[in-house]
């Protein structure tokens, strides 16, 4: 698994042993904490094998393989995934995500290995026409350069099921994971300031930050403020287990999709749930919008629960919960 001790890597990992699998992680650590892999050892109950490798590292990927004696499948998360960082380094964002997914199916294909679960996102439907987006929505104007190399890892993948047909590709289009893993070994951690919403709630709750900026309070939503679809991160890291599985037992070439809980929040309710559940004041202020943000956008999910048998079993109020306990955790 690349991208294997990051904020979703890191719980796909752990649930893969839980459902028997023996994952090997693959990640640079350039946007990993030092302390995730021991995390990780603890509750899968062993060393769970590290390459500290970049994913766009051919050599480094050959080496992984040859070590391991092979590989059943493999899960790709390896990415920058900040929107507003890639608005300011566009070519980095370019040459990391699309190059890694690149060498990763070159790699794949000379080697022929068989099945791929990509990490991809709602980003990639753009600016919708409508709020509910299934996997039929087509792809909208990429607002963001992050939104693009979605767009773009897509793309590879539908290029090579044409042209290896022999190849099983699953991409997993997930909305706004959020949450920790309930034992509290296991979270968000970004660097500097939060690109995201929730770290930034609970950074605030702590005390770290001095209040969170509503961007925008006159969208087209109930309270003014943008809807999303927010989904536990251990969902997420169980519908990868699910695609894996899927993606190994089928003989289709290429599947998409959605990953969401198929109902939508809005920024001013997910502060005050977290306000209620955790029993803990969040400082706010209403701020101008921020470029690129539409209304609401949340996930139709009835292809996955029909074909993978799978659907979210978190509500909010346990991921805005577990979010808490692991922010005072650290």
């Amino acid at each position: 698994m690349t991208g294997g001790v990051g904020y979703i890597g890191s719980h796909i990992a752990v649930a893969l042993v839980e459902h028997g699998y023996t994952p090997v992680l693959l990640d640079n650590l350039s946007r990993s904490d030092d302390s995730i892999p021991d995390r990780i050892n603890e509750l899968c109950g062993f060393n769970v094998p590290l390459y500290k490798t970049d994913c766009r590292d051919r050599d480094g990927l050959r080496k992984l393989l040859d070590a391991e004696g092979g590989v059943d499948g493999v899960i790709h998360l390896a990415a920058y995934k900040s929107v507003g960082e890639s608005v300011k380094i566009p070519l980095t964002y370019f040459d990391n995500n699309i190059s890694a997914m690149t060498a990763l199916l070159d790699i794949m294909v000379s080697e022929r290995l068989n099945n791929l679960v990509f990490s991809s996102s709602c980003t990639v439907y753009g600016v919708p026409d409508h709020r509910e987006v299934t996997e039929k929505t087509p792809f909208g104007n990429a607002f963001s350069p992050y939104g693009f190399t979605k767009q773009a890892c897509e793309r590879l993948m539908a290029d090579v099921a044409r042209s290896e047909p022999w190849m099983r590709q699953v991409s997993l289009r997930y909305f706004n994971p959020i949450g920790a893993h309930p034992s509290g070994k296991l979270g968000e951690l970004p660097g500097g300031v939060p690109d995201n919403l929730i770290p930034y709630v609970t950074q605030t709750a702590a005390g770290q930050r001095d209040h969170i900026t509503i961007f925008g309070s006159d969208y087209d939503t109930p309270d003014g403020t943008c809807v999303r679809d927010y989904v536990h991160v251990c969902d997420v890291a169980e519908a990868h287990v699910r695609a894996l599985n899927y993606v190994s037992e089928s003989d289709i070439a290429l599947d998409t999709f959605n990953i969401g809980t198929g109902r939508g929040h809005s920024v001013k309710e997910i502060i005050d749930i977290f306000r209620r559940v955790n029993k803990t004041e969040v400082r706010s202020e209403e701020g101008p919008r921020r470029p690129g943000d539409v209304d609401a956008i949340y996930a139709n999910v009835d292809k996955a629960s029909a074909t993978l048998g799978w659907t979210s079993k978190y509500t909010v109020e346990e991921a805005l919960k577990h979010a808490w306990e692991w922010q005072k955790s650290l």
